[in-house]
């Protein structure tokens, strides 16, 4: 593996970790779908507590996959997934470049 394609690859490791878990895809693509949701809406869509959620909407919020927007009291989730699919690429057309 090229050099390009090596530290772009390690730059993605914490979207591949945060990606790997089954609840977080779940909410991820639960947003992709609806929209914005509040913890609340999301929690009735899943089996995982409201802490549970909250948990991995922090960690998803953390590595940019999703936004939050406050309006009056609540917090609304909406997937952002644009930044981490834009890097995506760059991984696969440094590794077609540099390893095909």
């Amino acid at each position: 593996m090229g050099q390009e394609a090596l530290t772009i690859f390690q730059s993605c490791i914490p979207l591949f970790q945060v990606l790997s878990d089954n609840h977080r895809q779940g909410i991820l693509l639960t947003l992709t779908e609806r929209g914005q949701m509040t913890v609340n809406e999301i929690t009735e869509q899943s089996s995982l507590s409201r802490p549970a959620i909250s948990h991995h909407l922090k960690l998803l919020l953390e590595k940019g996959l999703i936004s939050v927007e406050q309006k009056g009291t609540q917090r609304y989730y909406s997937a952002s997934l644009k930044p981490s699919v834009e890097r995506l690429k760059e991984l696969v057309a440094a590794l077609e470049k540099e390893c095909l």
